[in-house]
C-alpha cells in the first residue's frame, strides 16, 4: 500500500471516536451531557451485565443533573478507570471546583463497581490473567 492509499490522521482518529477510543488513548464507557439531555454508552462494552450499565447510566444522569456539564467515564490506556467532566465555553453556571468534589464522591462511593469494571476491562480487553489480577486485589 503506498502513502496516497493510507487513511489521513482525521479519518483514523474519526474511526477510532466511533469506536470510542479519544486521542489521548483513552477508551470511553460511558457519557452523559446535561446540554443534549442524552446518555451515551459505549457499544463495545454490550457484554457487561445490565446491572452495571443501569448503575453507570444513574451515575452519569445524576451527575448531569447536580452539576450540569458532560461527564465521561473512560479506560486510561492501563485500565484504570477515569472520569472527565467538562463544560461549553458558554455555560456560566459550570463550576468546576464543584464537579471535581461531586466526582470524588462518585469514586468513592461506587469504588465497588469501578473495581469491578475496571478487572473486566483489564481481563477482556487487554488479555491479563485474571488470576493475577484476583491475587493483586487481595494484597
Amino acid at each position: 500500500m503506498n502513502p496516497e492509499e493510507l487513511p489521513s490522521y482525521e479519518e483514523t482518529m474519526a474511526d477510532a471516536a466511533k469506536l470510542g477510543l479519544r486521542p489521548d488513548g483513552r477508551v470511553v464507557l460511558c457519557g452523559a451531557s446535561a446540554y443534549e439531555q442524552k446518555f451515551y454508552f459505549n457499544p463495545l462494552f454490550q457484554k457487561i451485565p445490565e446491572t452495571i450499565r443501569e448503575e453507570l447510566r444513574i451515575i452519569c444522569v445524576l451527575f448531569t443533573q447536580e452539576a450540569g456539564g458532560i461527564i465521561t467515564i473512560e479506560f486510561e490506556e492501563d485500565g484504570e478507570i477515569f472520569i472527565r467532566t467538562e463544560c461549553d465555553e458558554e455555560d456560566i453556571t459550570w463550576d468546576s471546583v464543584s464537579a471535581g468534589l461531586l466526582s470524588g464522591e462518585i469514586r468513592r462511593r461506587r469504588e465497588d463497581v469501578f473495581s469491578a469494571i475496571t478487572l473486566y476491562y483489564r481481563a477482556t480487553v487487554l488479555h491479563e490473567d485474571v488470576t493475577a489480577l484476583l491475587t493483586e486485589d487481595d494484597d
